[in-house]
Protein backbone atom coordinates (compact mmCIF):
# COMPACT_ATOMS: atom_id res chain seq x y z
CA UNK A 1 0.00 0.00 0.00
CA UNK A 2 2.87 2.18 -0.56
CA UNK A 3 1.17 3.91 -3.41
CA UNK A 4 -1.81 4.09 -1.59
CA UNK A 5 -0.41 6.35 0.98
CA UNK A 6 1.67 8.34 -1.19
CA UNK A 7 -1.74 8.97 -3.02
CA UNK A 8 -3.23 10.38 0.50
CA UNK A 9 -2.23 13.93 -0.13
CA UNK A 10 -4.82 13.62 -3.05
CA UNK A 11 -7.57 12.80 -0.95
CA UNK A 12 -6.80 15.41 1.65
CA UNK A 13 -8.30 18.33 -0.35
CA UNK A 14 -12.22 18.73 -1.40
CA UNK A 15 -13.35 19.94 -4.74
CA UNK A 16 -12.72 23.32 -4.00
CA UNK A 17 -9.17 23.03 -2.72
CA UNK A 18 -10.38 23.64 0.86
CA UNK A 19 -8.56 21.28 3.20
CA UNK A 20 -10.15 18.05 4.31
CA UNK A 21 -11.73 18.05 7.66
CA UNK A 22 -10.17 15.65 10.42
CA UNK A 23 -12.76 12.59 10.06
CA UNK A 24 -11.33 12.57 6.70
CA UNK A 25 -8.13 12.06 7.44
CA UNK A 26 -8.32 9.91 9.89
CA UNK A 27 -10.99 7.55 7.99
CA UNK A 28 -8.60 7.60 4.75
CA UNK A 29 -5.22 7.25 6.81
CA UNK A 30 -7.35 4.06 8.10
CA UNK A 31 -7.53 2.82 4.99
CA UNK A 32 -3.90 3.07 3.36
CA UNK A 33 -3.08 0.41 6.53
CA UNK A 34 -5.19 -1.97 5.43
CA UNK A 35 -3.43 -5.36 4.49
CA UNK A 36 -5.84 -7.62 2.62
CA UNK A 37 -4.96 -11.38 1.79
CA UNK A 38 -2.09 -11.45 -0.94
CA UNK A 39 -3.94 -12.83 -3.79
CA UNK A 40 -5.92 -8.93 -3.22
CA UNK A 41 -3.88 -6.28 -5.35
CA UNK A 42 -4.93 -2.62 -4.01
CA UNK A 43 -3.56 0.66 -5.46
CA UNK A 44 -4.56 4.25 -6.25
CA UNK A 45 -7.26 5.24 -8.29
CA UNK A 46 -8.36 9.50 -9.52
CA UNK A 47 -10.90 9.95 -7.04
CA UNK A 48 -14.76 11.30 -8.33
CA UNK A 49 -15.13 14.89 -7.94
CA UNK A 50 -18.45 15.27 -8.23
CA UNK A 51 -19.90 12.62 -5.88
CA UNK A 52 -19.33 14.53 -3.15
CA UNK A 53 -16.90 17.41 -1.65
CA UNK A 54 -13.94 14.94 -0.44
CA UNK A 55 -13.61 12.06 -1.84
CA UNK A 56 -10.78 8.95 -2.22
CA UNK A 57 -10.89 6.12 -4.48
CA UNK A 58 -8.99 2.51 -4.29
CA UNK A 59 -9.28 -0.24 -7.16
CA UNK A 60 -8.66 -3.58 -6.75
CA UNK A 61 -7.84 -7.20 -8.42
CA UNK A 62 -7.70 -10.18 -7.25
CA UNK A 63 -5.37 -11.97 -9.00
CA UNK A 64 -4.53 -16.08 -8.47
CA UNK A 65 -1.07 -18.05 -10.47
CA UNK A 66 -1.07 -14.89 -12.75
CA UNK A 67 -4.96 -15.08 -13.68
CA UNK A 68 -7.11 -12.15 -12.39
CA UNK A 69 -10.16 -13.30 -11.26
CA UNK A 70 -12.05 -10.08 -10.16
CA UNK A 71 -11.39 -6.55 -9.96
CA UNK A 72 -13.58 -3.30 -8.90
CA UNK A 73 -13.00 -0.34 -7.32
CA UNK A 74 -13.71 1.36 -3.45
CA UNK A 75 -14.97 5.29 -3.25
CA UNK A 76 -15.06 6.64 0.18
CA UNK A 77 -17.13 10.06 0.08
CA UNK A 78 -17.42 12.81 2.48
CA UNK A 79 -19.55 15.45 3.01
CA UNK A 80 -18.81 17.92 6.30
CA UNK A 81 -22.76 19.11 5.91
CA UNK A 82 -23.98 15.73 5.17
CA UNK A 83 -26.50 14.56 2.50
CA UNK A 84 -30.15 13.62 2.94
CA UNK A 85 -30.40 10.10 1.19
CA UNK A 86 -26.79 8.75 2.96
CA UNK A 87 -28.87 9.70 6.45
CA UNK A 88 -24.70 10.77 7.73
CA UNK A 89 -21.75 12.55 6.16
CA UNK A 90 -19.90 9.62 4.98
CA UNK A 91 -20.85 7.36 2.41
CA UNK A 92 -19.12 4.18 0.87
CA UNK A 93 -19.94 3.40 -3.15
CA UNK A 94 -18.30 0.23 -4.63
CA UNK A 95 -17.89 -1.90 -7.89
CA UNK A 96 -16.59 -5.64 -7.85
CA UNK A 97 -16.97 -7.82 -10.99
CA UNK A 98 -15.98 -11.13 -11.77
CA UNK A 99 -16.20 -13.46 -15.07
CA UNK A 100 -18.49 -16.68 -14.18
CA UNK A 101 -19.12 -20.29 -16.08
CA UNK A 102 -22.60 -19.61 -18.40
CA UNK A 103 -23.89 -22.52 -16.23
CA UNK A 104 -23.42 -20.71 -12.71
CA UNK A 105 -24.33 -17.01 -14.72
CA UNK A 106 -27.82 -18.48 -14.98
CA UNK A 107 -28.19 -19.91 -11.71
CA UNK A 108 -31.71 -17.81 -10.84
CA UNK A 109 -30.07 -17.71 -7.33
CA UNK A 110 -26.94 -15.58 -8.42
CA UNK A 111 -28.46 -12.31 -7.13
CA UNK A 112 -29.44 -13.09 -3.66
CA UNK A 113 -26.73 -15.33 -2.84
CA UNK A 114 -23.86 -12.13 -4.08
CA UNK A 115 -25.85 -9.57 -2.45
CA UNK A 116 -25.60 -11.92 0.60
CA UNK A 117 -21.83 -11.80 0.17
CA UNK A 118 -21.56 -8.74 0.83
CA UNK A 119 -23.89 -7.85 4.00
CA UNK A 120 -22.09 -11.17 5.17
CA UNK A 121 -18.58 -9.66 5.49
CA UNK A 122 -19.85 -6.52 6.47
CA UNK A 123 -21.53 -8.33 9.54
CA UNK A 124 -18.43 -10.60 9.77
CA UNK A 125 -16.06 -7.85 10.16
CA UNK A 126 -17.96 -5.79 12.27
CA UNK A 127 -18.26 -2.99 9.98
CA UNK A 128 -21.90 -1.05 11.29
CA UNK A 129 -23.79 0.98 8.17
CA UNK A 130 -26.97 2.23 7.20
CA UNK A 131 -28.74 2.81 3.92
CA UNK A 132 -27.86 0.01 2.08
CA UNK A 133 -28.42 0.16 -1.62
CA UNK A 134 -26.74 -1.68 -4.97
CA UNK A 135 -27.62 -3.81 -8.04
CA UNK A 136 -26.28 -6.77 -8.81
CA UNK A 137 -26.07 -6.98 -12.85
CA UNK A 138 -25.37 -10.54 -14.73
CA UNK A 139 -24.00 -10.48 -18.16
CA UNK A 140 -23.46 -13.03 -20.75
CA UNK A 141 -21.83 -12.93 -24.43
CA UNK A 142 -21.95 -15.35 -27.01
CA UNK A 143 -20.05 -14.92 -30.33
CA UNK A 144 -20.99 -15.68 -34.27
CA UNK A 145 -20.19 -15.59 -38.04
CA UNK A 146 -16.07 -15.19 -37.41
CA UNK A 147 -15.57 -14.96 -34.14
CA UNK A 148 -18.22 -18.39 -33.13
CA UNK A 149 -15.12 -20.04 -32.17
CA UNK A 150 -14.66 -18.10 -29.30
CA UNK A 151 -16.34 -19.26 -25.97
CA UNK A 152 -19.42 -18.01 -23.99
CA UNK A 153 -18.57 -15.19 -21.91
CA UNK A 154 -20.37 -14.50 -19.13
CA UNK A 155 -19.94 -11.96 -15.64
CA UNK A 156 -21.06 -10.66 -12.58
CA UNK A 157 -21.05 -7.11 -11.30
CA UNK A 158 -22.27 -5.78 -7.95
CA UNK A 159 -22.57 -2.17 -7.54
CA UNK A 160 -23.75 -1.16 -3.87
CA UNK A 161 -22.78 1.53 -1.57
CA UNK A 162 -23.97 2.22 2.17
CA UNK A 163 -23.16 4.73 4.93
CA UNK A 164 -20.56 3.45 7.64
CA UNK A 165 -21.25 3.55 11.39
CA UNK A 166 -19.26 3.89 14.22
CA UNK A 167 -19.97 0.44 15.84
CA UNK A 168 -21.92 0.93 19.01
CA UNK A 169 -20.61 -0.58 22.24
CA UNK A 170 -21.90 -3.96 23.56
CA UNK A 171 -25.33 -2.83 25.67
CA UNK A 172 -25.05 1.08 24.99
CA UNK A 173 -28.33 2.30 24.48
CA UNK A 174 -26.94 4.91 22.33
CA UNK A 175 -27.48 4.57 18.70
CA UNK A 176 -24.29 3.76 15.98
CA UNK A 177 -22.66 7.26 15.51
CA UNK A 178 -21.35 8.30 11.79
CA UNK A 179 -18.31 7.07 10.88
CA UNK A 180 -15.41 9.49 12.32
CA UNK A 181 -17.17 11.08 15.08
CA UNK A 182 -15.61 8.81 17.65
CA UNK A 183 -12.10 7.65 18.45
CA UNK A 184 -10.35 4.82 16.36
CA UNK A 185 -13.46 5.04 12.82
CA UNK A 186 -13.90 1.92 11.35
CA UNK A 187 -13.37 2.99 7.57
CA UNK A 188 -10.34 0.00 7.68
CA UNK A 189 -13.15 -2.59 8.39
CA UNK A 190 -15.00 -1.61 5.31
CA UNK A 191 -12.49 -2.06 2.87
CA UNK A 192 -11.75 -5.36 4.85
CA UNK A 193 -15.30 -6.62 3.82
CA UNK A 194 -15.28 -5.44 0.26
CA UNK A 195 -11.80 -7.00 -0.30
CA UNK A 196 -13.91 -10.19 1.53
CA UNK A 197 -16.68 -9.99 -0.87
CA UNK A 198 -14.41 -9.06 -4.10
CA UNK A 199 -12.33 -12.67 -2.95
CA UNK A 200 -16.08 -14.53 -2.56
CA UNK A 201 -16.53 -13.31 -6.02
CA UNK A 202 -13.08 -14.77 -7.41
CA UNK A 203 -14.12 -17.85 -5.84
CA UNK A 204 -11.66 -18.02 -2.85
CA UNK A 205 -12.42 -19.88 0.41
CA UNK A 206 -12.78 -16.91 3.62
CA UNK A 207 -9.73 -16.86 5.63
CA UNK A 208 -9.21 -17.95 8.64
CA UNK A 209 -10.61 -15.78 11.49
CA UNK A 210 -12.71 -13.63 9.24
CA UNK A 211 -15.69 -15.48 10.58
CA UNK A 212 -17.36 -14.98 7.16
CA UNK A 213 -20.35 -17.20 6.09
CA UNK A 214 -19.98 -19.02 2.82
CA UNK A 215 -22.83 -19.40 0.63
CA UNK A 216 -21.34 -20.99 -2.36
CA UNK A 217 -22.03 -21.46 -6.16
CA UNK A 218 -21.80 -24.74 -7.43
CA UNK A 219 -18.73 -25.21 -10.18
CA UNK A 220 -17.29 -21.81 -9.45
CA UNK A 221 -14.78 -20.69 -12.00
CA UNK A 222 -10.88 -20.10 -10.36
CA UNK A 223 -10.35 -21.83 -6.83
CA UNK A 224 -12.72 -23.74 -4.87
CA UNK A 225 -14.03 -23.08 -1.63
CA UNK A 226 -12.79 -25.45 0.73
Amino acid sequence: MAAARAHLADGMEGSGGEEAPRPFRQAVAALAEVRPRPEVRLGPLPAPRRLAPFAYALEAAVEVDGEELADGRFVLLHDPAGQEAWQGTFRVVTLARAELEPEIAADPLLPEVTWAWLTGALQARRAAYAEPGGTVTRASSHSFGELAGQAPHSEIEIRASWTPREARDPGSPRAPRELGELPGNTAGGHLYAWCDLLSQCAGLPPEDGTGAAVVPLPQRRGPQPL
